[in-house]
């Protein structure tokens, strides 16, 4: 499916902003032109719209996009005082919206070993007061009943997980599995699983790093991207946010502020105290199971949705994949398995660059 809208839709999206703009009595120029941003992992299109105020129109293809979902979590995560774009005006028949904009200021464009411990201070922050949310149904888009939070249960962590063997094996690698080695990995699922469900159950935003984290001056981030939201294990989102599949920190940095975190969500009453030690455990292998299931959808970007943008960010989730895995013995065998069937078919692709090190680049550059 092409994710780029074809000239009638944007055409029709940009009347119907004028349409809105009309409609509150500002100033729009007429035709209106629609300046396209960047595109995400998703088929969700924006357009910057060249007025003041400064507003994003959104075109969300109703077939593969929940905008119901995403106007319904933003109106009440920002009422609940997480800083998500004001939804101004909706059409959910034909995928379009128009929404605040945070402007372009990603985290990713300003984190560097300078600006990291405060970046991320304001981003867990953030997290804690989504985590505080209480997890409840929420008045549909429209008024029209109500939406129920997902549970991110033993199904669904299974289904992500299973892109692992579904995608980045054998579509990406070419690599036919065995029966025993389906047999290895699904005891590595079923570990995963039984930890993640093992923690307490809070709201999961699903992507909360730095590219769906907006930067403002003087203000709390800026939460985009969260229509896909869950409730889940109160380790998903740091992990996301902490072991970024687009940036890396050492080690003991990351141990740190997860503690840091962790510290917080006891003081706050998100849960009961737990040792560092079990706290980081839930930490790692929900980082584990999230790295799985990131090395198959990175694949089937590319693979299926024609997006090889994602294949360069492999090597990072490889790594962090390892690491997880070696740091615990009860997933020994996979790490010894993987390095022995799967990094050499990794090496032999176009994208590949020594996992061991990735990362590393850009936090040598932050430091020159």
């Amino acid at each position: 499916m092409s994710s780029v809208p074809d000239p009638r839709t944007i055409q029709a999206l940009a009347a119907w902003v004028e349409q809105q703009y009309q409609a509150h009595q500002w100033a729009c120029p007429s035709p209106l032109e629609l300046n396209p941003l960047s595109g995400d992992a998703g088929f969700r299109r924006y357009f910057r719209v060249p007025t003041a105020p400064s507003l994003m129109a959104v075109y969300a293809p109703v077939e593969t996009e929940d905008s119901r979902a995403f106007v319904a979590i933003a109106r009440y995560l920002r009422d609940e005082g997480v800083h998500t774009p004001d939804v101004i005006a909706a059409d959910f028949e034909r995928g379009f919206l128009l929404i605040e904009d945070f402007g372009d200021c990603l985290y990713s464009d300003v984190l560097n070993n300078d600006s990291a411990g405060e970046l991320y201070g304001e981003a867990m922050m953030t997290l804690l007061r989504l985590q505080q949310c209480p997890v409840v149904t929420m008045p549909a888009a429209q008024g029209d009943g109500m939406l129920t939070l997902p549970n991110y249960d033993q199904p669904r962590l299974r289904e992500e997980m299973s892109l692992l063997h579904e995608w980045f094996i054998p579509k990406l690698l070419g690599y036919q599995l065995s029966d025993d080695e389906y047999g290895l990995l699904d005891n590595v699922y079923l570990q995963l699983e039984a930890a993640a469900l093992q923690q307490p159950q809070v709201w999961v935003h699903r992507d909360y790093h730095s590219r769906n984290l907006i930067h403002r001056d003087g203000q709390a981030p800026g939460v985009i991207d969260f229509q896909d939201a869950v409730r889940g294990p109160i380790t998903y989102d740091l992990v996301s946010l902490l072991k970024d599949c687009y940036v890396r920190w050492p080690r003991e940095k990351i141990k740190q502020w997860a503690l840091t975190y962790g510290d917080m969500a006891v003081e706050v009453g998100l849960m009961a105290p737990v040792t560092q030690r079990g706290f980081l455990r839930w930490f790692d292998w929900m980082g584990l199971q999230r790295h799985i299931k990131v090395l198959g959808i990175f694949a089937r970007l590319w693979l299926r949705d024609g997006k090889p943008g994602y294949l360069r960010d492999l090597p990072l989730v490889m790594r962090y994949t390892l690491e997880a895995a070696d740091e615990y013995p009860e997933f020994a065998d996979f790490s010894y398995w993987f390095k022995e069937r799967l990094l050499p078919l990794c090496e032999e692709q176009d994208w590949y660059s020594d996992y061991s090190v990735a990362g590393e680049a850009v936090a040598e550059e932050d430091a020159g």
